[in-house]
C-alpha cells in the first residue's frame, strides 16, 4: 500500500539537512581543536565538503525518484480518464527521471520515495508489563487468541522508521512495458502493469527500541563523568544513578521482548563490571566500549526478519 507522499518529503528533507548540519558541526569541532576559530583546512575541510556533496546528491536522487513515482500516478489517472496520450507522456517523463537517476547512481538498487516515522511509548513499569504478558499467555493457552491480541497490543516502546523504495531492477522496465501497451491501445493491460509495479515497492522498517536507547544514553553520560580525572562526590552519585537507570531500562527491554535473554544477560553482566570499576574511581573506558558493542548487537537482533 502506498502512503501519502506529502508528509514524507519534509521528513526526508530534514534528514538531508541533518547531514549538512553534521558536517558543519564537524568543521566547528576541528576549528576548536585548532584553537583558532579559523575555518578548518586540509582533511577536515575536504570531509565537510564531501558530506555536503553527498547530501546534495541524495537530494537530487530523492527528487528524481519522487518525480518518477508521481508521474506513474499521473499516468494511472490519465488512463482512468481515457486520455492515453497524456498517460504515455507521463510515462515518458517517468522513464526520463529514472534514466537520470540510474545515470547518477548506476549501482543503486532501491530508490527511496517515502519515509514514515511512528513512535509508540508504553506508560507502564516492568511489573505491569510482566503481568500483561502472563495474562496474554494464559489467554493463548485457553485458545482466547483475540483476548491475548488485545492484551499485548500496546506492549511496545519503540520508534519505527519505514522507508519505501522503488526497485530499480524491475520498476523502469514496467514503466516501459506499460507505455508500449498504451501505444497498442491496451489501456487496461497497461493499468494492470502499473498497479503491479506499484505493489512491488519495497518497504523496510527499522525499529529503535526506546528502553535500549535510554539505557545507552544514560551510560554515555556515565562514561563521560567516569572519564574525569578528578571526580566529585556529586559526579560519583550521578554515575550510580545513571547506572541504575540503565539497569531499569534493560529490564524493560527484556520484558517487552526487544532482546533475547542471552543479550540482556550479557548486557547486565557488563553493567555490573562498570558499576564495580566506577565505584572504585576508575574510568572503565574499555568496559563502556564493550557494552556499546553489545547494545548494537542486541539492536540488530530486534529488527524485523526479512521475508
Amino acid at each position: 500500500m502506498m502512503r501519502s507522499l506529502a508528509k514524507s518529503v519534509p521528513l526526508l528533507a530534514l534528514a538531508l539537512v541533518g547531514a549538512v548540519s553534521c558536517s558543519d558541526n564537524e568543521t566547528k569541532d576541528q576549528q576548536n581543536r585548532n584553537g583558532t576559530g579559523a575555518p578548518a583546512t586540509g582533511k577536515a575541510k575536504d570531509a565537510a565538503a564531501a558530506s555536503a556533496g553527498k547530501a546534495a546528491d541524495s537530494s537530487k536522487l530523492l527528487q528524481e525518484a519522487m518525480a518518477a513515482l508521481q508521474e506513474t500516478q499521473t499516468a494511472l489517472t490519465a488512463i482512468d480518464q481515457k486520455k492515453p496520450d497524456d498517460a504515455i507522456a507521463a510515462l515518458e517523463r517517468a522513464t526520463g527521471k529514472l534514466e537520470i537517476l540510474l545515470a547518477r547512481s548506476p549501482d543503486l538498487a532501491l530508490a527511496p520515495v517515502d519515509q514514515h516515522v511512528v513512535t509508540h511509548n508504553i506508560l507502564a513499569d516492568v511489573n505491569q508489563v510482566k503481568a500483561l504478558r502472563e495474562q496474554a499467555e494464559e489467554a493463548l493457552e485457553d485458545g482466547r487468541i483475540q483476548e491475548a491480541r488485545h492484551l499485548i497490543d500496546g506492549l511496545a516502546s519503540e520508534t519505527v522508521i519505514s522507508v519505501s523504495s522503488l526497485p530499480l531492477a524491475t520498476y523502469p522496465d514496467a514503466i516501459k512495458e506499460a507505455a508500449a501497451l498504451l501505444a497498442k491501445n491496451k489501456p487496461q493491460d497497461a493499468k494492470e502493469v502499473l498497479l503491479t509495479a506499484l505493489s512491488t515497492i519495497v518497504v523496510r522498517d527499522t525499529i529503535i527500541p526506546l528502553p535500549m536507547t535510554r539505557a545507552q544514553a544514560a551510560l554515555n553520560e556515565a562514561k563521560q563523568l567516569a572519564a574525569k580525572r578528578s571526580r566529585s562526590a556529586a559526579d560519583n552519585d550521578r554515575i550510580k544513578s545513571l547506572i541504575s537507570t540503565a539497569r531499569q531500562q534493560l529490564e524493560l527491554t527484556q520484558a517487552l521482548g526487544y532482546a533475547t535473554k542471552k543479550d540482556v544477560d550479557e548486557l547486565s553482566d557488563t553493567l555490573e563490571e562498570i558499576e564495580r570499576e566506577t565505584g572504585e574511581k576508575r574510568s572503565a573506558r574499555q568496559i563502556f566500549d564493550r557494552i556499546e558493542q553489545l547494545f548494537e548487537r542486541a539492536k540488530q537482533a530486534s529488527q524485523p526478519k526479512e521475508s
